[in-house]
């Protein structure tokens, strides 16, 4: 079911199979989600003034803040991009400009178009690619049919049909064909644009792919490949060749403008830290914020597909505050993110349920990681505690970095049946407590060795 047409309810318990707790931060997000849903079933007069409730997500890392936005725009097959605030710096330093992230953004959701088309085309593509791996069969020997004199058109058509059915049945997957690439000279009637972004990165690679769809590649030669990856090859190019660039871009720029999120991590980074002085580095991250501002609040960016406007799409911020806190943020931008969420931090009960609850948790994938070296790994309920209390003690004695801490100790507790399980095959090991301590105990009794292990 689409994310747009679940309900608040069933969005968070979807949000659930995946993430622990973090209650307030689900119904926020789903309230969000659904708000796009409702918005397009007003009157479109008024559809355009009603603005998306932009969401600050405050806690430590690792509690969940990424994978919840993630998670959401996996649910509503929306464009979705993270973005580091600390990248971005005010127009007059070195840095990215902001409107980059919108640029990223609609590349991104015509990639997404692009597939969906190609899967709806792949059909059609490998008939198509079918025949062009036909003609480069038929002009060489043919197999398993005689040539002795010329064919006529009926007996060149049976040999066709039957070279087509060694190739649907894959007998002919081997066979190596020479393939040529098509085009390689300049294209006719072929235009020029150039963006230039402020950002000389990516005005640079801008005019490279301009210049190389004009005069073409002076790499293209002809390849020799198996039958089977020329199969693959000539239907992404028939796809491709079949697809409607311009709707492309269109449904795209459409989808950004309707469904876009945009998660900007550490926000917390451009704030001025309490009772810092105003020089120094800090002189741009207000003006960070300054920039930021039009895009959030709804602006028109040019990108390589047309104008894109931000007014609808949804903004996501999240940051620790651990040096700072949300009101340091300028008047405006607090103001562009209405709804704020305070994530929790993480302890022993929530790692274990992390630990066991999840479709993805971390003790699945161990065990489907080593069941590929056919090792059966076997979680007693007594070592997930163990290495819950564990993760939560190392968290409090170092630096927190929430649920992350488990992929450290898993790697640690796990490292010598990884290292050896290609010559354990068929053998089942139990991780139980006592097991955890024996692995993870002299790493624990040693204070300066765990800070920098675990």
């Amino acid at each position: 079911m689409s994310g747009y047409l679940m309900t608040p309810r069933e969005i968070v318990s979807e949000l659930d199979r995946y993430i622990v707790g973090q209650a307030a931060a689900k119904r926020a997000v789903a309230i969000a989600l659904r708000n796009r849903w409702r918005r397009l079933q007003v009157p479109e007069d008024l559809r355009e003034e009603i603005a998306p409730k932009n969401i600050i997500m405050i806690g430590p890392t690792g509690v969940g803040k990424t994978e919840i936005s993630r998670r959401l725009a996996r649910l509503a097959a929306a464009p979705f991009i993270k973005v580091e605030a600390s990248r971005f710096t005010e127009v007059g330093y070195v840095g990215r400009d902001v409107e980059s992230i919108i640029r990223d953004l609609t590349e991104l959701a015509v990639t997404m178009v692009r597939e969906e088309e190609t899967e709806k085309l792949r059909v059609k593509a490998r008939e198509a690619a079918e025949e062009r791996v036909l003609d480069i069969l038929l002009p060489g020997e043919p197999l398993a049919v005689s040539t002795t004199g010329p064919q006529s058109a009926p007996e060149s058509e049976e040999t066709r049909e039957k070279l087509r059915q060694l190739l649907r049945a894959g007998k002919l997957d081997d066979r190596m064909v020479e393939l040529e690439p098509r085009g390689g000279g300049p294209t006719q009637g072929a235009m020029l644009e150039i963006i230039t972004p402020q950002n000389l990165e990516e005005a640079g690679l801008n005019l490279k792919d301009a210049l190389g769809n004009i005069f073409g590649s002076r790499e293209q030669h002809s390849q020799k490949m198996t039958v089977a990856e020329a199969l693959e090859v000539l239907t992404k190019q028939e796809a491709e060749r079949m697809i409607d660039q311009h709707r492309v871009s269109a449904e795209a720029v459409r989808r950004v403008e309707e469904n876009g999120i945009v998660f900007i991590d550490e926000i917390d980074k451009i704030c001025a830290r309490e009772g810092a002085a105003s020089h120094g580095p800090d002189v741009s991250r207000e003006g960070v914020q300054r920039d930021l501002l039009p895009i959030v609040e709804g602006s028109s960016v040019k990108t390589r597909y047309g104008m894109v406007r931000t007014d609808h799409i949804l903004f996501i911020a999240s940051g620790a505050f651990n040096l700072s806190k949300p009101s340091d943020l300028i008047p405006e931008f607090q103001g562009r993110f209405p709804i704020r969420v305070e994530l929790d931090a993480l302890g022993k009960e929530d790692f274990v349920r992390i630990l066991t609850e999840p479709r993805n948790s971390l003790t699945k994938q161990y065990v489907a990681l080593l069941e590929t070296e056919g090792v059966s790994l076997d979680f007693d309920e007594s070592a997930v505690a163990e290495i819950a209390a564990i993760a939560a003690d190392v968290n409090a004695r170092t630096e927190n970095t929430g649920a992350r801490r488990l992929h450290t100790i898993m790697e640690r507790l796990l490292d010598d049946v990884s290292y050896t399980a290609p010559e354990r095959s068929g053998e089942t090991v139990r991780i139980d407590a006592s097991y955890v301590r024996e692995k993870l105990g002299p790493i624990l009794e040693d204070q300066d060795l765990s800070r920098y292990i675990l």
